[in-house]
C-alpha cells in the first residue's frame, strides 16, 4: 500500500519527456486487425478472443483503451488550445482519413472485388448511400452493390461505428468546456459519478438488455475517466502494482453488478498508467508514423477482400497476408493523407 500512495501521478508522467500514447494506439489498432480476424472469417462475433472469459471481445477491450487515451488527451487539448483550435484539431484528425478510407473503399476496392459491371456498380444508388451514410451518420452496416455478397459478413466498413461515440464525446467536451465546466471539476466528477450508477444500475435491472444501450453507457464512461485523469492528474497515481491489484478485484467481481462498472474504470486507468508511468517511460517508444487510424480503419476491407478471394481458407492462414497489407495501405493513409492533414492543422492553429 506505501508503494502504491508513493507513485508517480499523472501530472509527473506528463511532465517527462517521453511516454508510450502513439505505441499504445498502435497496439490497440492491432488487437482490433487480431479480433475482427476470427468474425470476418466465420460471420460469429463470439468467435473472437476473451468474449466468452471476460463478456467482450479483444476488440472491444481495445476500443475501450482508444478511448480512454482519447479522453486524456483530447480534455488536455481544450484546456490548452480553447473551443476554436480545438474544433480545428478535431476535425482534421478524423475527417481526412475518413474520408479518404470511405472513397478508397466505394470507389477503388468495391469497384475491383463487386461482381455488377463497373457501369452498373458505379450508378447503383447503394454505392453513394453508403458514401453518404457512412460519412454523414458513421453507419458500418451498410453493404456496397455485389461486394463481399458471399463472405459470412457483407458489410465493408465494419468499424466504423466507433466513430460515432468519439464524435459525440468531442462533442460533449465542447459542450462542458464552452460552459466553463472544465474548470470546475468536482462538477465533471458528478457527471462521472452518475455514469458509474447508470452502468451498476444497468446491470441490476436489465443485465440481458440492449447492447446499444451498454456500449452507450461503457464508450462514454471510459472516455470521460480519461478525461477525468487529466483533470485531477496530479491526485491520480500511476501504480503498477496498484494496477496488478485493481485487476485482480476486478477478476473477482465477475458476476456481480459492478463487474463492467469496474473493468470500465481500470481499463482506462490502466491505459493511461501504461502511456504515462515513469518505470515504463524511460525509453522513447514514439512510432515513426502514426499508423493506428489507418489500421483501424482498413483493417476490417483489407480482411474482407482477403476472405472473399479465398474464402476456404482458415482465419489463421489468412491473418499475417492480410496484416502486411493493412500495414502498407495504413502506411500510404498516413505519408498520403493524415500527415498532410496534421501540416495543416500546424499551420491553422495559434501558437499554444
Amino acid at each position: 500500500m506505501t508503494g502504491f500512495l508513493r507513485a508517480a501521478s499523472a501530472a509527473d508522467g506528463l511532465s517527462l519527456p517521453h511516454n508510450h500514447f502513439g505505441l499504445l494506439r498502435l497496439l490497440l489498432a492491432l488487437a482490433v486487425v487480431v479480433s475482427h480476424g476470427l468474425s470476418v472469417t466465420t460471420g460469429k462475433v463470439e468467435d473472437e478472443l476473451l468474449a466468452h472469459s471476460t463478456g467482450f471481445t479483444l476488440g472491444e477491450h481495445a476500443v475501450n483503451g482508444f478511448f480512454a487515451i482519447s479522453g486524456f488527451l483530447v480534455t488536455m487539448s481544450y484546456e490548452q488550445r480553447g473551443w476554436r483550435d480545438y474544433l480545428v484539431a478535431r476535425t482534421l484528425r478524423i475527417a481526412p482519413g475518413l474520408i479518404a478510407a470511405t472513397l478508397v473503399v466505394a470507389l477503388l476496392l468495391g469497384s475491383a472485388t463487386t461482381k455488377l459491371s463497373l457501369s452498373a456498380y458505379l450508378i447503383d444508388p447503394q454505392l453513394w448511400r453508403f458514401i453518404n451514410g457512412t460519412l454523414t451518420s458513421f453507419k458500418s452496416s451498410a453493404p456496397l452493390p455485389g461486394v463481399f455478397s458471399d463472405n459470412p459478413l457483407t458489410f465493408p466498413m465494419g468499424t466504423v461505428w466507433t466513430l460515432k461515440y468519439e464524435t459525440l464525446c468531442y462533442l460533449g467536451v465542447l459542450i462542458i468546456g464552452l460552459v466553463g465546466l472544465l474548470t470546475h471539476r468536482r462538477i465533471v466528477l458528478g457527471l462521472w459519478c452518475a455514469l458509474v450508477v447508470a452502468t451498476v444500475l444497468r446491470e441490476i435491472l436489465a443485465p440481458d438488455g440492449s447492447k446499444g444501450l451498454e456500449t452507450a453507457l461503457r464508450l462514454p464512461l471510459i472516455f470521460l475517466t480519461g478525461g477525468l485523469v487529466y483533470l485531477w492528474r496530479e491526485r491520480v497515481p500511476l501504480s503498477l502494482p496498484g494496477l496488478i491489484i485493481a485487476f485482480a478485484v476486478v477478476a473477482l467481481s465477475q458476476g456481480t453488478p459492478a463487474y463492467k462498472a469496474l473493468l470500465y474504470l481500470v481499463t482506462a486507468w490502466g491505459v493511461l498508467v501504461l502511456a504515462l508511468a515513469p518505470p515504463l517511460t524511460h525509453w522513447r517508444s514514439e512510432p515513426p508514423a502514426d499508423l493506428s487510424y489507418g489500421v483501424y480503419l482498413y483493417g476490417w476491407p483489407v480482411q474482407q477482400a482477403f476472405v472473399a478471394l479465398f474464402p476456404a481458407v482458415g482465419a489463421l492462414t489468412l491473418f499475417g497476408p492480410s496484416l502486411v497489407v493493412t500495414l502498407l495501405v495504413a502506411a500510404l493513409s498516413w505519408y498520403l493523407v493524415e500527415k498532410p492533414a496534421l501540416g495543416l492543422k500546424r499551420r491553422l492553429l495559434k501558437p499554444a
